[in-house]
């Protein structure tokens, strides 16, 4: 199929309608309720899902719309989407509890397993990632367009490797692998930044960050978006069970498997950006 950009700047458009919506909340007192995993729930969730799925289902191109906060289709169904949406309202729901601005509203266009299209919006810090496939990537802050990657670094000469890691979620097993990376490159000073939600991903297309182990559960929705960003910056996802952590992996080509989306279960494998 062909993409065009008007399919990706309505998207756009749709994510920052409800990227309004969740800051006016957001800057209300409002509940926190739990869902069955223990995971917390906001008004500001619900309006976004609500406001993104009218959105979709308004387009010219329809698809097939799997969202987090919706009654999901059965695999039986799903197994036979050849592109559907993939949506997380809200990405990062606990930096909204904590008021922290690291959240994001998540929306990507999935073909064949693998995102096509992604757009990132972080409403509470006025930054917009999106990319699609022979598009490319590229952040908006405030009036400010700039291409992905804006940044450049090749760690072996600035001796500097940057790791994202989660604001929320750092472990043992993360900080294992950076003792990893430390012992791998014993000339390079390790230096770690934490962020909330797909932040993460986005860090590495831009470049501010030159990999993020995620060692920890996350779902479809909290990563496909990101991912079309991080493919659209000609950067990688894998399967970390797949990759080897060696002293060539920021210069050789990388042979690992993708991390894939409409699994049966939709619980993602730990995975590497780089």
């Amino acid at each position: 199929m062909s993409y065009d950009e008007r399919l990706l700047h309505e998207v756009i458009n749709i994510a920052l309608q409800a990227g309004r919506e969740i800051m006016r909340i957001y800057q209300m007192d409002f509940s926190v309720q739990y869902k069955g995993d223990n995971s917390p729930l906001t008004d500001a969730d619900m309006r976004s899902n609500a406001i993104i799925i009218d959105g979709l289902r308004k387009l010219d191109k329809q698809y097939p719309i799997l969202s987090e906060e919706a009654k999901f289709a059965a695999y039986a169904e799903r197994k036979n989407w050849k592109n559907f949406w993939l949506v997380d309202p809200i990405d990062g729901t606990k930096e909204v509890i904590k008021k922290n601005g690291e959240f994001t509203v998540n929306i990507a266009l999935i073909e064949e397993k693998l995102p096509v299209l992604g757009v990132v919006y972080a409403p509470a810090l006025d930054t917009l990632y999106y990319g699609m496939k022979g598009f490319g990537a590229f952040r908006k802050t405030g009036g400010r367009l700039e291409k992905l990657p804006t940044e450049k670094n090749d760690p072996l000469t600035s001796k500097t490797i940057k790791v994202a890691v989660s604001r929320s979620h750092m472990n043992k097993e993360t900080s294992d692998f950076i003792d990893r990376l430390s012992r791998n490159y014993p000339d390079c000073r390790i230096e770690t930044i934490s962020k909330g939600s797909s932040l993460k991903l986005c860090m590495v297309a831009e470049g501010s960050a030159d990999i993020y182990p995620r060692i920890a559960p996350t779902m479809e929705w909290d990563t496909a978006a990101a991912h079309g960003v991080v493919k659209a910056s000609g950067k990688g996802t894998y399967k970390l069970d797949s990759f080897t952590v060696d002293e060539d992996i920021f210069h050789k080509k990388i042979i690992a498997e993708r991390l894939v989306y409409n699994k049966d279960d939709l619980l993602n494998p730990f995975f590497i950006v780089i």
